[in-house]
């Protein structure tokens, strides 16, 4: 396990990414595609699952803001992207595919999104049905956690079929990421294995960590989870927790505070044959590095670690504006300025990526 405390010896160690990062215009595009476990897990039994790609876009490409919350008095500050814009050239670009957070969406990790794809790579993300800030969610959503990396698969599998984003794609160089239970999805994808059993047992003997005390999202007890799990419209489903779900083709992961690790059991983990990178925060209180994110760093082999002291869970979520920070009860919860903590979180994942799937 490699870990690096500094914020600033990272910086000075990869100061050139970050400002590649920052050249260019960012396009964005959106399609839909269907997944036949989401129809299980959306409130209105819908089989469709809403992509989102970011992609280097043409120079003369116009971006427009994005921002969430109410018009006029955004709680977040996401970035700018320019809409359908045409692809910056014809060069195939590394993907990454991209996982968001309990209740979360894809837009809300644009932030993170669109640097990687300033900074050349085609990062393709989905709102996860049954667990997205967008739709109402559900306690399948919720539960049945492996089946977010059904959703990355038929993400994948989407926009290499589509005849203007497909042909821009290095399907020889795929990664994938994802935040909080997001990073979970990441590591499933590369093959680290599922066992919902493990993780009852482990919040039977621990109720008060983070991850199993109800989410702020979606309060769900242990309880809850164990009956869902059983109940004769999710126990089939159930049964498939322990496949391998790993997504071919998939050549490194990057994990940003990592949850719900207790759901991986310790030898599926030391079996990843990929580069794992993990960062997360010191001070978060919702995935504890010491049941999650180290666990993970301590079990699978040679995987690299970032600590970044004082920093929370929802840190990582997109800029909460002065509006947010009065309003929105995830930005009343950030600990420290948010822009240092993307800063990093951005620099190590392109020094990762570069050094795992090449140069975009």
């Amino acid at each position: 396990m490699k870990c690096v405390l500094s914020r600033v010896i990272l910086a000075a160690a990869v100061c050139s990414i970050a400002a590649a990062a920052r050249a260019g215009p960012v396009g964005v595009r959106h399609m839909m595609t269907t997944d036949e476990t989401a129809a299980l897990r959306d409130a209105q039994h819908r089989s469709q699952v809403r992509v989102t790609i970011w992609y280097p876009a043409g120079q003369d490409a116009v971006e427009d803001r994005i921002d969430l919350g109410p018009p006029g008095h955004p709680f977040f500050r996401v970035g700018a992207v320019a809409p359908d814009a045409p692809f910056a050239d014809d060069r195939p670009r590394p993907v990454i595919l991209f996982s968001h957070g309990f209740g979360g969406t894809a837009r809300m990790m644009g932030w993170f999104g669109t640097a990687l794809a300033r900074a050349g790579y085609a990062v393709v993300s989905v709102d996860h049905p049954g667990n997205n800030a967008a739709d109402k969610m559900t306690v399948a959503g919720a539960v049945l956690s492996w089946d977010r990396v059904q959703d990355l698969r038929a993400a994948l599998d989407a926009v290499k079929a589509d005849p203007t984003i497909g042909p821009h794609l290095d399907l020889t160089r795929i990664g994938v990421s994802g935040f909080a239970i997001g990073g979970f999805t990441a590591l499933v994808s590369v093959g680290a294995k599922v066992d919902p059993n493990r993780f009852q047992a482990f919040c039977r003997r621990h109720p008060t960590d983070g991850v199993c005390a109800p989410q702020k999202e979606f309060a769900l007890s242990i309880e809850d989870r164990g009956r869902a799990l059983a109940s004769p419209e999710l126990a089939a489903e159930a049964a498939h927790a322990g496949d391998d779900h790993a997504i071919p083709g998939v050549r490194a992961a990057f994990a940003i505070a990592p949850a719900f690790v207790q759901l991986l059991p310790p030898e599926g983990l030391a079996r990843i044959k990929v580069p794992v990178a993990i960062i997360y925060g010191a001070a978060d209180p919702l995935a504890l590095p010491n049941t999650n994110g180290l666990v993970a760093a301590k079990t699978i082999p040679h995987a690299e670690l970032q600590v970044l002291p004082g920093v929370g869970h929802y840190d990582f979520l997109s800029t909460c504006t002065p509006a947010g920070l009065a309003a929105a009860p995830l930005c009343a919860a950030v600990k420290v300025p948010q822009d240092p903590t993307h800063e990093a979180t951005i620099n190590m994942a392109l020094d990762f990526f570069k050094r795992t799937l090449g140069s975009p």
